[in-house]
């Protein structure tokens, strides 16, 4: 990348020189949306690149770096005013070794720098006349890596700082109208700003506050009178997700007051925020919500205090990320812009009233389909012709522009009967792909699921075929850590790259453009049945230290066709609850470095044998030290192929130069040769340093030896033979040794050799009385086959011992006495006779009567 800037780096006095080093991803993130497409001609920067790579100035290093993995913790102030200059200071760690900023945009030129004390950089930033309005993402090149992402706001209005005391409703800070507020919330605190107005003067205030990636701030605004009467105020704008803002027409000439604080009266000394105040327009949101790339749209801003804002606009040829469209009339530009999707796609605008199917706004597919849900319960039908076996795609864009809008949509035949429907697919915005069933007319209808609606509940329906799609990804190397690549002059840094396909299956090959000069790529095709695959960059010895912004690209060719798919990385800003993400930055290239030399070099001892399925393998990797370097380093398998375990880590002990990495494979590997690479991690001083070794082939194949167990059985402390069956695949080379692993206590046997021909293997087994009775599933084989002087081991499970115990001694029958005599019957004794019960008077009376 062209070198824009080139200056010498101030070393404050008494700090030690910086040696060479090198750095692994960084450990904090910290990032936010850009926002593109300012209406604003930047002609200044047409021939410019995307990326700028500003060179801070060049250190003789010299010895092992002392300083590693560079990290911003904050930049203040966070943002200033195009067309001038300002002073910013980076604090954090690591940063004594700057080089350069890498920005990702335009319009800002570093004029000067210094590296100060107690962890901070100072850089002077010229912000052009025509620069970029939005954020702006940097990151800090040193000698040792690159640093995490923080933002940098550009905006359209003269800058002023908060003063305190200005918490006491009845002393506010006065400011002029047309000026953006720097100021902090703390715990509890209420800031309180007062500005002159005229009677029909639009009066519009709004917030960066979770935007600008420092931490949870969720700011609230309101515009108030004197009297304290609210006349206007913000908690959660959709356009701004948990920032605000808020636009009125001032009803009389008087003072107004603005309030910001943190929604739950909460803050800290991190709860930074920007405040624009003016007579900027605000719209919430803009109709259509896309158009057609190349061609002039008419459109409409809505929501802002003073009315809609209508404009005829032309569109960009090219495609662009994150573009979005800036309000700007006599009274200013708004400070942010209103999302805004190009396509290819004709626009076709409802036509009201579109409530009922028989009156649905016709159309013809593909189209985009612009509509309004104006109010609450409003619900919009459009129709279509199609064809039976005709595939459609129907995918709203709605939150994901902004707009308040949570849809619900439904496609049913002009008739009534119901074919599919989807409410969140996308976040809150629906898709759904169906077939249709007859040739006949189609009706998709959309409506908010929660049955609100009003004049900013704007939606954008894309109906399309089905069509191929790439998109190419980086995952992380931590959690919530994005990927940068630092790559140490002489050694290597490997990743992975990851796929993203829809509706097509074939191979794809990975490229990188705008590499830091001196470094290469190695990559290989990702197979259709594959998503990822691991690239490697390699610095040659004498690059110049220097960074890049890379575009990484994924191209598949189909006979006559080419699916191209470019890099879409997602860096986490801001986590809330549970570990939800609530602010991300996105961004279309990976940042790069050359950074200065590490002390060691690994490499992986290419492996002669396949790794078979269920089958093990040590995988020697050897490191080689520069001296005095000494220090354990930790080797990590990059990445695992399907099938393939290994340990999370091992360590080359202080002054070793080999490690061994166990690997094993289950019955269900895929077979095929993986390309495998070995990163390395090692710390002399301030932070680790990382490097990788080359892509090495690690074959994954079928068994050699196939083993089936014939169920055995022994008794306690006898002897008895374990059986099993052999199968070969191919033919042995030399004799193999072969082992009964997993065997109860108390239980014994000896390893066995194998020949070619050799179809069973039989293990004598020996038991004492204390071993286990019972059915133990436990058996194992452990096969070693030699190949190349490499072995090849087998390890298969499944067999069955028997133990039973003995079974009890047996013992002599007692003879049985001789009978008894029988006793001779007692004599029968006579009866004794009953005596009758005599009757009561009653009975007596009843058996008179009877007789």
């Amino acid at each position: 990348m062209q070198e824009l800037f080139h200056h010498p780096l101030t070393v404050p006095q008494g700090r030690k020189s910086i040696a060479k080093g090198a750095s692994r991803w960084n450990r904090r993130t910290q990032s936010c949306t850009p926002q593109n497409g300012d209406s604003v001609s930047h002609s200044s920067y047409v021939a410019a690149k995307a990326a700028c790579i500003i060179l801070l100035g060049l250190l003789g290093l010299s010895r092992i770096a002392s300083a590693a993995v560079p990290e911003i913790d904050q930049i203040l102030p966070r943002g200033g005013q195009r067309g001038t200059g300002i002073d910013v200071i980076l604090s954090g760690q690591r940063l004594g070794d700057a080089r350069a900023v890498i920005l990702s945009e335009p319009g800002i030129v570093v004029s000067h720098q210094e590296v100060l004390p107690d962890k901070r950089v100072k850089l002077h930033l010229d912000l052009a006349g025509d620069c970029p309005l939005g954020f702006h993402a940097l990151r800090l090149q040193t000698a040792t890596g690159v640093s995490n992402l923080v933002t940098f706001s550009v905006g359209a209005l003269p800058e002023v700082n908060e003063v305190e005391p200005n918490n006491d409703f009845a002393k506010p800070q006065k400011i002029n109208l047309n000026v953006t507020v720097n100021g902090c919330v703390t715990n509890e605190d209420v800031d309180y700003f007062a500005v002159e107005a005229k009677k029909g003067q639009r009066l519009s205030v709004e917030v960066e506050g979770l935007r600008l990636g420092e931490t949870f701030f969720d700011p609230f605004v309101a515009i108030m009178d004197t009297k304290r009467f609210v006349l206007a105020e913000a908690d959660d704008t959709p356009l701004l997700r948990q920032d605000c803002a808020c636009s009125i027409v001032v009803p009389k000439d008087d003072t107004y007051i603005v309030q910001i604080r943190e929604s739950s009266f909460g803050g800290s000394d991190r709860c930074h925020y920007r405040l624009h105040v003016g007579t900027f327009p605000r719209p919430l949101a803009v109709y259509p919500a896309g158009g057609k790339l190349g061609q002039a749209v008419d459109v409409k801003f809505i929501g802002d205090g003073a009315g809609p804002i209508s404009e005829k606009l032309t569109l960009s040829a090219t495609q662009q990320a994150n573009f979005a469209l800036w309000a700007h009339d006599g009274q200013g530009t708004a400070p942010s812009g209103n999302p805004f999707r190009l396509s290819t796609l004709d626009n076709v605008m409802e036509k009201e009233p579109n409530n009922d199917p028989n009156q649905a706004t016709p159309f013809t597919a593909p189209a985009a389909l612009n509509g309004i849900i104006d109010q609450p319960g409003d619900n919009d039908c459009w129709v279509f012709p199609a064809k039976k076996g005709q595939v459609f795609d129907v995918r709203v864009f709605a939150r994901s522009l902004r707009t308040p809008l949570d849809s619900t949509i439904n496609v049913s035949r002009i008739g009534g009967q119901f074919i599919a429907g989807n409410d969140d697919a996308n976040g809150p915005d629906s898709y759904l792909r169906f077939t249709a069933p007859e040739d006949d007319r189609y009706v998709i209808k959309i409506t908010d699921q929660m049955n609100r609606g009003g004049p900013e509940y704007v939606y954008r329906i894309e109906v399309t075929s089905p069509d191929a799609r790439l998109t190419v990804g980086l995952p992380e190397p931590q959690q919530y850590i994005d990927r940068v690549a630092p790559v140490p002059r002489g050694n290597r840094m490997a990743f992975m790259v990851n796929l993203q396909r829809e509706d097509f299956g074939g191979d794809v090959a990975i490229e990188m453009q705008n590499l830091p000069q001196g470094v290469s790529l190695q990559s290989f095709a990702i197979s259709g049945d594959q998503g990822q695959t691991p690239v490697l960059l390699t610095a040659v010895a004498d690059a110049k230290p220097q960074g890049a912004l890379v575009d990484i690209i994924g191209r598949c060719k189909e006979g006559e066709r080419t699916i191209e798919g470019h890099l879409a990385q997602r860096t986490l800003l801001i986590r809330g609850d549970n570990n939800r993400e609530v602010w991300v930055h996105k961004s279309q290239r990976m940042a790069a470095a050359v950074t200065e030399p590490v002390p060691f070099h690994i490499e992986i001892v290419q492996p002669k044998v396949p790794l078979v399925q269920n089958g093990s393998m040590e995988l020697k990797v050897t490191a080689t030290r520069d001296a005095p370097f000494k220090a354990p380093i930790t080797l990590r398998i990059l990445y695992h192929p399907p099938g393939v375990s290994a340990p999370d880590s091992i360590t080359i002990p202080e002054g070793q130069t080999q490690g061994v990495i166990p690997l094993t494979a289950d019955g269900g590997a895929v077979v095929r040769t993986w390309k495998l690479a070995v990163t390395g991690e090692s710390s002399t001083g301030d932070g680790p340093l990382i490097v990788s070794s080359q892509l090495a082939d690690l074959e994954v194949a079928e068994p050699r030896l196939r083993f089936q167990f014939v169920p055995a059985v022994v008794e306690q402390g006898q002897k008895s033979n374990v059986v099993v069956k052999i199968e070969k695949t191919r033919k042995l080379d030399a004799p193999a040794t072969i082992e009964l692993l997993g065997l109860p206590n108390e239980v014994a046997t000896e390893p066995r050799q194998i020949a070619d021909n050799t179809t069973e293997v039989v293990f004598p087994i020996t038991t004492t009385a204390k071993s286990p009775a019972g059915l133990h599933k436990t058996l194992i084989v452990r096969a070693v086959v030699q190949s190349q002087g490499e072995p090849i081991a087998h390890i298969v499970g499944g067999g069955e011992l028997r133990i039973q115990t003995p079974l009890p001694p047996k013992t002599t029958v007692a003879a049985k006495p001789a009978p008894q005599p029988t006793p001779p019957p007692k004599k029968a004794e006579s009866p004794k006779p009953v005596v009758p019960k005599p009757l009561t008077r009653l009975e007596q009376l009843r058996l008179e009567k009877k007789q």
